[in-house]
């Protein structure tokens, strides 16, 4: 074997060798941007909750779950049809904020916390509602609307969800 090609395999295993240190700092190195939160798992377990700022993973042993974004989130939901009290039928849209606060529970207690919500939503709004008449339901807006965040928020906590207000936007 002579000398050049003893230096052209060393050049080769010295790119081989930057190349993998290169995909080690790039898959161990994560910057979680300002009003998010990550949760990390390693080798498929809840290790630790990371906050925003630059942080250090183990590569191929650790993995960052997609990112929860922890600002307070509007949710318009659709016309729903509810029976009151008299047997009427009125359609009720609704507006619910939420703020995720414990990104860990958001990840691990519920599934899809956006449509919990809304279903959540949906059958509260029924319950309060059908025990209303026609008049009652459309003067007492506030009443329905306190029903309504206070039995979300206390369903919600464990989810790591904090309702902050819920809208009836028009019955």
């Amino acid at each position: 074997m002579n000398s050049t090609n003893g230096n052209l395999i060393s050049t080769i295993v010295l790119l081989i060798l930057m190349v993998v240190i290169v995909i080690v700092l790039v898959r161990s190195v994560r910057i979680i941007p300002q009003a998010r939160a990550g949760v990390v798992e390693r080798l498929g377990k809840y290790q630790r909750t990371l906050n925003p700022g630059l942080t250090l993973l183990i590569p191929f042993v650790d993995r960052l779950l997609p990112l929860l974004d922890l600002r307070e989130q509007v949710v318009s939901f659709p016309p729903q049809p509810v029976i009151t009290e008299d047997n009427l039928v009125v359609s009720i849209d609704t507006v619910v904020n939420f703020q995720v606060t414990d990104a860990k529970a958001a990840t691990y207690e519920i599934a899809n916390y956006i449509q919990a919500v809304e279903q959540l939503t949906t059958t509260t709004l029924r319950n309060v509602v059908g025990g209303l008449n026609l008049e009652q339901a459309l003067t007492s807006r506030d009443q329905i609307n306190k029903q309504l965040r206070g039995v979300l928020d206390e369903a919600t906590g464990r989810w790591g969800i904090q309702v902050s207000r819920v809208e009836l936007k028009a019955i």
